[in-house]
């Protein structure tokens, strides 16, 4: 299993990401290259990059986020709220490692059928879960979906990843669903990553048990509570 710091982004400023992968930013710390540079440092192998301009308000980073993907001190998986052929493609002619997708991807099953044949291998699927459900844009009131009925949708497509938040994202630390995390990875035919809800090194050894590639952290790195070094050590594949 790998672990992943986050790094947001804001006006092209790196800031300090809180209750992980939400459209949310905390204080700002300058340059996102010295930034990805310092978790480098520290020993990571590769980034979760949010474009917190794109999550909020549609504006984007771009140019920004191509420069730290082009720098090469890690390998860069480009967050928000990328939902069109050609930002994509623009992310992946810079070098990204991965690409996560906005809900369009589980919106419209055709499109992301066209698109992971034009980039196999390279698309993450994101959702938050909660209850085993499936919620994203459109789906919160009108379509539940179970998880585990989207995954089996999606085992016929060249995906490069699936990445899952099964806790609050209300600043809470509420524990991962440790059962439905293991079902997620038995099932699914590609990796999956999950984001949150992780404050020791026990959580993380948890959720290596239960099959799962890799672990996107934010604020529990920046704060201290993990030992960065300690833990892109024991968690760097």
């Amino acid at each position: 299993m790998i672990a992943i710091p986050t790094v947001g982004i804001r006006s092209g400023t790196a800031v300090r990401p809180l209750n992980h992968d939400v459209p949310d930013d905390g204080p700002a710390l300058g340059d996102p290259i010295a930034v990805a540079r310092t978790w480098a440092t520290a020993g990571f192998k590769r980034v979760h990059l949010i474009d917190l301009d794109a999550v909020a308000n549609g504006s984007s980073s771009d140019r920004i986020v191509e420069e730290v993907i082009r720098d090469g001190a890690l390998e860069v998986q480009v967050a928000g709220a990328v939902e069109s052929t050609d930002a994509i493609e623009r992310l992946v002619d810079a070098g990204a490692w991965r690409v996560v997708l906005g809900p369009r991807a589980l919106e419209e099953r055709d499109w992301l059928a066209s698109i992971s044949d034009l980039f196999p291998g390279l698309l993450v699927v994101a959702t938050d879960i909660r209850e085993r459900r499936v919620v994203t844009r459109g789906w919160v009131r009108s379509l539940p979906l179970d998880i585990l009925d989207v995954i089996e949708e999606l085992t016929t497509l060249s995906l490069g990843g699936l990445l899952v938040s099964t806790a609050s994202c209300d600043g809470s630390h509420e524990s991962a669903d440790l059962a439905l995390i293991e079902d997620i990875a038995e099932a699914c035919a590609f990796p999956v990553t999950t984001v949150g809800s992780v404050q020791t090194m026990s959580d993380l050894r948890a959720l290596e048990h239960r099959g799962i590639a890799g672990v996107v952290l934010g604020d529990a790195l920046y704060s201290g509570i993990l030992d960065p070094r300690a833990v892109a050590q024991e968690f760097s594949e």
